[in-house]
């Protein structure tokens, strides 16, 4: 069931460059399990296809007040639109539309429905970053926010203009989060820290070569992907991986040497409610680094390992609050060893992975785990996707705390 079942949003969309990214929205939301209408200004359409819209949202695109079907015209009706809504967001925002929605001019049907409309209103503005500047939009924006509007903030970067600055519209990742967050006051990790580490690290033999291992990091980002939508700030700290992610909750940190994993986690540890090492970090570095590339001889050639730092067991060396969860992946006696390491290292839980089951293990997108507790109860569930293995992981943490 996704966040906002059964919540049906109306989407408006006015005409500015930012449009482009109202299907990417419109889909965010869908996935997250809301109805979907969508209404424009006739502007928006030189920057956006209806039909795109339409089929996404799987409703008609309206965007004037009356509609033809088989040669007579139809009354779009503005009164309904805003009662049929639960939420009504529009997104992109532009200067014209703010500047009228503040003022109560009605020229067009999207603003027709805004003061007809009883429902929340979310509000996202996208313009210039000298335009948003301008004291005439931040006027309107104080108005339309004293009125009850929930005016959303902007991003800074890139714009169309090729200047640089804020004025862009917020991502339609994290446009749904707010709209996700208001829906849900009571996520069961609002305002919880989350640390995971995810993927492989690399242990250089030289600059061309490493030792590495075929973790594909996949668990690791399943795994923040599902504590954001449960309403946590995640710091994903991540080795080599082709995984990308752009949930708004997720600042991912990229490593790639056991030391660099260890430096970053040892700086965010103390701050964190929940730390996950679901990362395959190397156990063995070279005791010394080549300065340039080793040349192939016809003789052997020995390469010295050393340790590298065990970073669970730091953390659970230095675990206060946070609740501690390890990943094991064992290829005989997994159970025993795994408790094991539960114990040795001072875990809350571990998640045990079996390379003995079709499907599970490195670079696939299904996975089958056992959630150990510290109290050596036990918890198997089937196969997968790593995701379905990701929200089974949480709920044993929820539960743990609740």
């Amino acid at each position: 069931m996704g966040l906002l079942s059964g919540v049906n949003i109306l989407l408006g969309i006015s005409g500015g460059i930012a449009a482009y990214k109202s299907p990417l929205l419109v889909r965010e939301l869908i996935k997250n399990g809301s109805e979907v209408r969508v209404v424009m200004t006739p502007s928006a359409k030189d920057f956006v296809a209806p039909l795109a819209l339409a089929t996404l949202s799987k409703n008609p695109v309206l965007s004037s007040f009356t509609s033809t079907d088989l040669d007579n015209p139809v009354w779009n009706d503005h009164v309904e639109l805003g009662l049929w809504a639960d939420v009504f967001l529009i997104a992109p925002a532009t200067s014209n539309t703010l500047s009228a929605m503040a003022q109560g001019r009605c020229n067009n049907l999207l603003l027709a429905v805004y003061l007809s409309a009883k429902c929340p209103i979310f509000i996202a503005p996208a313009m210039d970053l000298d335009m948003f500047a301008h004291p005439s939009n931040q006027k309107n924006m104080e108005t339309l926010s004293s009125f009850g509007n929930k005016v959303l903030p902007v991003d800074e970067g890139f714009l169309a203009s090729g200047l640089q600055g804020k004025g862009r519209m917020l991502e339609p990742k994290a446009i749904a989060m707010h709209v996700i967050d208001f829906f849900n006051p009571t996520l069961p990790l609002k305002d919880k820290r989350v640390l995971i580490t995810a993927g492989p690290t690399y242990e250089a033999i030289d600059p061309v070569r490493f030792i590495g291992n075929h973790a594909s990091g996949k668990m690791g980002f399943a795994l923040a992907e599902v504590a954001a939508n449960l309403g946590a700030k995640v710091i994903l700290v991540c080795g080599p991986t082709t995984e990308k992610t752009q949930h708004p909750q997720i600042q991912v940190k990229s490593i790639v040497s056991a030391m660099e994993m260890f430096e970053e986690v040892k700086e965010v540890y103390p701050s964190v409610d929940i730390a996950i090492g679901a990362a395959a970090v190397a156990d063995y570095k070279p005791e010394l680094v080549a300065e340039h590339k080793i040349k192939k001889k016809n003789n052997n050639i020995s390469i010295n390992l050393v340790p590298t730092q065990d970073i669970l067991a730091y953390m659970g060396t230095h675990k206060k609050n946070q609740y501690l969860l390890g990943f094991a992946l064992e290829t005989e006696n997994e159970l025993v060893n795994a408790i094991e390491k539960l114990q040795r290292k001072n875990l809350d839980g571990i998640v045990l992975n079996s390379l003995q089951d079709p499907g599970a293990g490195f670079s696939v997108s299904t996975n089958k785990i056992t959630y150990i507790h510290s109290n050596k109860s036990i918890q198997t569930f089937q196969i997968q996707s790593k995701t379905g293995c990701a929200e089974a992981i949480f709920d044993q943490i929820i539960k743990h705390d609740s």
